[in-house]
Formats: C-alpha cells, sequence, structure tokens
C-alpha cells in the first residue's frame, strides 16, 4: 500500500495542474517539488532536544499557561476515541501532549510527541505543519499525507494566534487506529477550532490584563475580541477581529473608539467624555496640538487648558 501511495504522490509531482485541484495536492507540490521530499523514504522522526524544547516553551509560556488545562479538557473529550492531543509552536514542533497510557508508545513511535518536528518542510504533508503553512483549519485523513510512513494517521488542526493576530502554534488531535472515519474527523475538527478559539480569547484577556473587554459578537463564533483602555479607545484586536473589522496596528494605537469601530453611534462630547475625545484627536494629530486643536474647532489655548483639567499631560 505504502507503494501505491507513493506512485500516487509522484503522479501528482509530475502534472503541472495538480496544484490547483486542492489544498493537499499543492501542499503535495510544495512537499515534493519545493522541500524535495521523497513519499517513499523511510525515515525516522526527528525530535528537538530536551533543552531546545525547554527553551520553546519557555518562548511560549503564555500559550501554554493558558492551554495546558484546556488540552486536559480536550483531552478527556477524545480520549475514548484513542486519539491524542497535541500543541505544536509555530515550527511546528510539538510542545505539549495527551494520550492514554495504552496508546503513548504508537505516538511516541511516530513522533507525535513532545519535541517531535512536524514542519511541512520536514514531514511533508500533515495536519500541524500544513495548517501552519495554510493559516487555517485543515484535516489530513490518512493517505491525504504525503509521507507513505504517515497514511495511518488522521490529524484534525486549528491554528493558534497570538493577542497580536501572529500565528504561534497549532492544535491537533490525532488517531492512528484504521477505524477512525473521515465523519469522525470533520466532528473532531469542529471540537479543535471551539478549543482553539478558547485559548485564543484566553491568551487575549491575559494579555490585556486590565483593560475591558468587548465581545464584538461577529457571525460564525470566531473570538473576535476588542481591548480598550480607561477612554474606551481601542488599544488591542484578536486576529478573528482584525480580519473581520478590517483592523491593522495602525487602528490599534488608541485613536479610535469601539463606537467608531463597531459602527455605532458616537456619542462622545466634551461634556461626557472629554478625555476621550482629546486623546483620540491627538492621536489622530500624531501629537501635534495645532492640528488636533484645529480638528476640534478650538484654539490651541483652549486644548491646552482641557488637556490639564481632564489630566493629560502636553508630552
Amino acid at each position: 500500500m505504502s507503494d501505491r501511495h507513493a506512485d500516487s504522490v509522484e503522479e501528482v509531482l509530475q502534472s503541472s495542474s495538480s496544484a490547483a485541484q486542492s489544498f493537499v495536492a499543492a501542499s503535495w507540490c510544495r512537499s515534493g517539488l519545493k522541500h524535495g521530499l521523497d513519499a517513499g523514504a523511510a525515515r525516522v522522526p526527528e525530535l528537538v532536544s530536551g533543552s531546545e524544547l525547554t527553551q520553546r516553551r519557555q518562548r511560549h509560556g503564555l500559550m501554554l499557561e493558558v492551554a495546558r488545562p484546556l488540552l486536559d479538557q480536550l483531552y478527556q473529550t477524545v480520549a475514548a476515541t484513542g486519539c491524542a492531543v497535541m500543541l505544536s509552536d509555530n515550527d511546528g514542533v510539538i510542545l505539549e501532549s495527551r494520550s492514554q497510557t495504552g496508546d503513548r508508545a504508537m505516538f511516541d513511535r511516530v513522533g507525535l510527541t513532545p519535541g517531535g518536528v512536524w514542519s511541512e518542510s520536514r514531514e511533508g504533508t500533515n495536519g500541524i505543519g500544513t495548517c501552519l503553512v495554510e493559516g487555517r483549519p485543515v484535516t489530513i485523513h490518512r493517505d491525504e499525507h504525503f509521507a507513505s510512513r504517515n497514511i495511518g494517521i488522521s490529524c484534525m488542526d486549528a491554528p493558534v494566534r497570538d493577542a497580536a493576530g501572529r500565528l504561534v502554534g497549532a492544535l491537533d488531535i490525532s488517531s492512528c487506529r484504521e477505524d477512525h472515519s473521515a465523519a469522525m474527523g470533520a466532528l473532531i475538527q469542529k471540537i479543535v477550532q471551539d478549543a482553539a478559539r478558547r485559548i485564543e480569547s484566553g491568551m487575549f484577556r491575559k494579555f490585556f490584563a486590565g483593560h475591558r473587554i468587548i465581545d464584538a459578537n461577529l457571525p460564525g463564533g470566531e473570538a473576535a475580541l476588542l481591548a480598550v483602555d480607561r477612554d474606551d479607545l481601542v488599544i488591542g484586536a484578536t486576529y478573528a477581529a482584525r480580519h473581520r473589522l478590517n483592523l491593522s496596528d495602525a487602528n490599534l494605537t488608541g485613536s479610535r473608539s469601539a463606537a467608531d469601530i463597531l459602527g455605532g453611534e458616537e456619542t462622545a462630547s466634551f461634556h461626557d467624555s472629554e478625555r476621550a475625545v482629546l486623546r483620540r484627536a491627538l492621536a489622530q494629530a500624531d501629537g501635534n496640538a495645532t492640528r488636533a486643536a484645529k480638528a476640534l474647532g478650538i484654539g490651541r489655548a483652549t486644548l491646552y487648558r482641557r488637556m490639564e483639567k481632564v489630566g493629560l499631560t502636553r508630552g
């Protein structure tokens, strides 16, 4: 069967139009043509050293702090199906794993264990590596893997992003059982995506601890959260909020109110939220008092008096 799989991969690599057929075919082409991997090669799993694994865990301390209890909960949900739960960093190195004692040797044997390297450039098409390349949830079911040695595995993955929207890891549920069907994979994929959103939300809330968090309540159940300062000016947004509300870092410098970004009616005035109005005008004027005063329709001296009144310094 492994020989037939390698032949199938080679046919795809030889076809000039294969990459456009599906994301799996595109990944196979990256694996074989870009990374020069051999689908039929009998390679042993690659593991980073213990010291490097420790360093990587320290680098992703916030993600792991939030994720560990959620990984335990997720594992309890899927343990009876013989699945393992894993969390990798953005290089595809597994930082944490959860599996049943009786299944652990099987997962260790294929490299689905802490320290295992599952980047697409190392293992070819696989759940963790391809999820990181695609930047979106993926399921790689058995013979969709590039390497013949991995076709006994089914992987369901979702990306994990930090408080700034950067891709920092992949949440994975994998099964090595032959009775793991594509239908079961589709069900578990939904569970993985929900858990990844919970990790992202937890990271965002911890990063912006002490600030008010607004749930944008966007359709689709995404973790679309905004962080605002004491004046309700937006200083942070999750990846989902950035994507759906078309926000960039330039929009998250305390120069726009939550109502402005969410499309609500702007009710700020000098009387009820003068500090927020002044801060936003100054931010939009890059700190230039003359321009800020002009935008507000007041004189610069008046601007300075109002700044002093609400506790804003000229600096």
